[in-house]
């Protein structure tokens, strides 16, 4: 019972973290003149270096993997596709709307995976993830429109960026089961950050910004460290409730994450939602946590038999 209660600390503790992170870049982006590109490329590189240097310590290697072409060509597909993948669709999306659209947009992710699988097989869904789909898209529904059929609540460009985050954080979580099987989650995770960051670092011309000096505000350095530091705690925690608690529950209890987005963007930055709307997150997570529970229900009924 404590490593359980241990686990689900764990898990919670860490979605808080990460659902603060989306405020933070809210404000971040909205308060000065730093670009995605900017911010992305030192979030990244610290956090992978800092991981990497977490597990060095721990008296692993981690240069390793880059010797197998097969591992590493996988490895360099998952940090630019992947994982640069998810960050860059998450920070543009807050970027363009905000931090609570953002966040709940990753939790259509099921719903393109269970898309991705069902065409693989060339069967359809069963009923209950027919059911989840439909009922997360009609929380979606209330989400963007407040129940109102002639009124989008963001822009086109948003709704675009947030649907390519669903289907980034469904290759994200689909694509490096087998690499991280074989290398484990930590380097394959650290090492995508830094191919990831450099990627769009040197994309960006990262030598010729005029950024630099914006982090020489105490206020601006101060959050951006802040980003970095709970995002990759948050990420640690994330990995470690594995240990002690089922995967359905850290998907469940991950719901602390838009949650934690939504109460800091009214708090701080005044952010105001309309009764439908919250509503339609309700229904979101609810159905998404559904699906979770039922689809782990129905595993383990076709193990028995």
């Amino acid at each position: 019972m404590n490593k359980r209660l241990k686990g689900i600390l764990m898990v919670v503790i860490g979605s808080m973290m990460w659902g603060a992170t989306g405020p933070m870049m809210e404000w971040m982006l909205s308060e000065s003149p730093i670009t995605v590109s900017f911010m992305l490329t030192i979030r990244l590189l610290v956090a992978g270096i800092a991981l990497l240097l977490f597990i060095k310590l721990r008296g692993q290697r981690v240069t390793m993997i880059w010797r197998n072409k097969y591992w590493a060509t996988s490895l360099v597909l998952f940090g630019l596709i992947g994982m640069l993948g998810v960050q860059y669709t998450f920070v543009a999306t807050i970027d363009i709307s905000n931090a609570v659209f953002a966040t709940l947009l990753q939790f259509l992710a099921p719903i393109f995976i269970i898309l991705y699988v069902s065409f693989t097989n060339k069967k359809l869904p069963p009923i209950y993830q027919v059911l989840g789909i439909l009922g997360t898209l009609v929380g979606l529904f209330l989400l963007l429109t407040n129940g109102k059929l002639d009124e989008l609540l963001v822009s086109n460009a948003a709704l675009l960026s947030g649907l390519a985050l669903g289907f980034a954080f469904a290759f994200y979580t689909v694509y490096p089961v087998k690499i991280m099987n074989e290398w484990g989650v930590m380097p394959v995770v650290a090492w995508s950050m830094i191919v990831g960051g450099s990627a769009i670092g040197i994309a960006s011309g990262f030598w010729q910004w005029e950024q630099w000096a914006i982090l020489l505000e105490p206020q601006l350095l101060a959050m951006m460290l802040g980003v970095i530091f709970f995002g990759t705690i948050a990420f640690v925690l994330f990995l470690g409730s594995i240990t002690y608690i089922t995967p359905v529950e850290t998907s469940v209890l991950s719901s602390m994450e838009p949650l934690t987005a939504t109460v800091i963007s009214i708090l701080w930055l005044g952010r105001t939602l309309e009764p439908f709307q919250m509503l339609g997150i309700v229904v979101m997570l609810v159905f998404v946590a559904w699906l979770s529970i039922e689809g782990d229900r129905q595993t383990r009924k076709n193990n028995t038999k």
